[in-house]
Parts: structure tokens; C-alpha cells; sequence
């Protein structure tokens, strides 16, 4: 799973999210670090929605234009949640082999 789906399905995993609300989350979640362009963002999507991991949620008219609202799918909750451990578990095996290293005096 690429960076930019692992931050969007983590961006839509509290609540649907219409395109730009994505963008905004995904820039708040990596702090800045990943700025999804709107094409880009729409290319995410139809990669995950095409794998069933999200959805179109509801459209809603807002300032004469049609604003679509994305949700998880449960399938995309557990790639989510499985990607997650995944991460987590690389992340563990690299801070051990760190300490393991500064504990044995190696610069």
C-alpha cells in the first residue's frame, strides 16, 4: 500500500470526507510532509474504490457545486488496520536494531 492510500483511508477512518476534506486531512496527518494535489487525490480514490475500500458516501450540492462525500468500506477498514500493524511491526524491528547498535558502542 502506498503512503498516500495508507493517509487517505487513515483520513476517511473517523468519518466520510468529501475531496478537499481528504487533502486537508491528509496534510494534517503527516504534518505537512504530503500535500496531495486534487488529481492526484482522485487517482488514490479510484485505485481504492476499485479494491472496494472506500465508497461514494452521498453527494451534496454546496455553493452551486457538487461536493462528493467518500467513506471507508469495512474491507478498507481492515486493509487499513492490517497495514497499520504492518507499519507498527517495521517500525519495532528498526528501534531494536538501533538500540541494539548504540548499545553496542557503533556510530
Amino acid at each position: 500500500m502506498t503512503e498516500q492510500a495508507f493517509l487517505v483511508l487513515t483520513a476517511l477512518a473517523d468519518e466520510s470526507r468529501h475531496g478537499y476534506g481528504v487533502v486537508q486531512e491528509v496534510e494534517r496527518l503527516s504534518e505537512g510532509r504530503v500535500q496531495l494535489r486534487i488529481g492526484t487525490l482522485y487517482g488514490v480514490l479510484d485505485r481504492l474504490s476499485a479494491d472496494e475500500l472506500v465508497t461514494l458516501d452521498r453527494e451534496e450540492a454546496h455553493q452551486g457545486r457538487l461536493r462528493r462525500y467518500y467513506r471507508l468500506t469495512d474491507r478498507g477498514a481492515r486493509a487499513l488496520e492490517a497495514e497499520a500493524v504492518r507499519l507498527a511491526e517495521h517500525a519495532r524491528y528498526a528501534t531494536e536494531r538501533l538500540r541494539a547498535r548504540h548499545a553496542g558502542g557503533t556510530a
